[in-house]
């Protein structure tokens, strides 16, 4: 029987560490009360997602943690432990909910660093019949709170600072290209030719002066711009919201009516950290098929792997109601607002 790993004893139950990393603790407290404050006054219905699903989510470079349900007389059954409660929200609507928000556990494999963890909590809030205009301003005022509830000044990550009362930047996801990397992203989008426009976006990238290996695809090419050339300069002095991304980087999200090439999505930045990702949410079960099939093959391609399809999602679909949702790094937020370093100075029994 092979052995298990070992972990080296772990620091944060000493007297001495917990006491350290006791105030960053309570202000994470004091932010969470102020949040289900918020959502109260305003008529959201606090959910409780499962955290065994049947698809853990469908993204290409999402990594779940498997599990078995022992059945009695039907067998063995894979689950996983849901990357986000998503899925399990977008029922709700499809079931009649219209403002809800859930503060959920969720779990990640392949992903730790000062500012990932196996396991976090993320903060996901949704709203029947409004527009993902309305989650920015929703993103302002969330920020301001986590400021008041801690006393916070200012927002700080490393060298870097951001005023949380401040209005957030909006950019685009074009403005930023050509802002940051100098490059035109639109010139470049995937259309009737994928082939070409990956050589034209890898020939714009190398100008930038980007390593772009030959293996890179498209969205390879996009994240290691935004990674390397964007990321690093947003929400710098005030949070920025950078908003419409072309539509094959934007898995669950609705196309614009008025430029299909882009999705109606947006990810918040505090002190080049990104803190939250939001969508108007796709309703159009056949598209949202096709855009799952697609990722899982490329998964497959890179890891040898792919996360089955989660069809009771996909026929609630049919039923949800026009709607906008948002999830939100809760520990990145607490980070944020008491200036940590590393994430498991905010969570209370983070792992060795």
């Amino acid at each position: 029987m092979p052995l298990l790993p070992s972990f080296p004893p772990s620091p944060w139950w000493s007297r001495e560490e917990h006491s350290r990393r006791r105030p960053a603790l309570l202000a994470r407290q004091a932010i969470i009360r102020a949040l289900r404050e918020h959502f109260s006054a305003q008529d959201f219905v606090e959910v409780e997602a499962g955290i065994l699903q049947i698809s853990p989510g469908n993204e290409t470079h999402l990594h779940a943690f498997r599990t078995t349900l022992v059945g009695l007389d039907q067998g063995d059954t894979p689950l996983y432990l849901h990357t986000s409660p998503e899925f399990a929200c977008k029922k709700l609507l499809a079931a009649g909910e219209t403002r809800i928000f859930d503060l959920a556990r969720v779990f990640r494999n392949r992903e730790r660093s000062p500012l990932h963890h196996p396991e976090f909590t993320m903060l996901e809030w949704y709203r029947a019949g409004a527009g993902y205009e309305t989650l920015m301003a929703d993103c302002a005022d969330v920020l301001a709170l986590a400021a008041t509830a801690t006393a916070a000044d200012d927002f700080r990550h490393r060298d870097v600072s951001a005023d949380p009362h401040a209005p957030p930047e909006r950019l685009s996801v074009v403005e930023a290209f050509a802002r940051h990397a100098g490059i035109d992203l639109a010139a470049v989008l995937p259309g009737d030719d994928p082939a070409a426009a990956r050589d034209a976006f890898a020939a714009a990238a190398r100008a930038a002066g980007l390593r772009v290996p030959e293996d890179d695809g498209w969205s390879d090419i996009f994240s290691r711009v935004i990674s390397e050339r964007v990321e690093p300069r947003l929400g710098l002095g005030r949070a920025t919201i950078l908003y419409d991304y072309p539509a094959s980087e934007a898995a669950l999200a609705r196309r614009k009516p008025d430029d299909p090439r882009f999705a109606e999505r947006f990810e918040l930045y505090v002190c080049g950290v990104e803190l939250a990702n939001a969508f108007g949410e796709l309703t159009d079960a056949e598209e949202q098929r096709a855009r799952f099939v697609n990722d899982m093959d490329e998964k497959e391609r890179i890891y040898g792997e792919r996360y089955p399809l989660d069809e009771d999602f996909l026929a609630a679909l049919a039923a949800m109601p026009a709607a906008s949702g948002i999830a939100l790094g809760l520990d990145r937020l607490v980070m944020l607002a008491v200036g940590a370093r590393r994430i498991e100075d905010v969570l209370w029994t983070p792992m060795p």
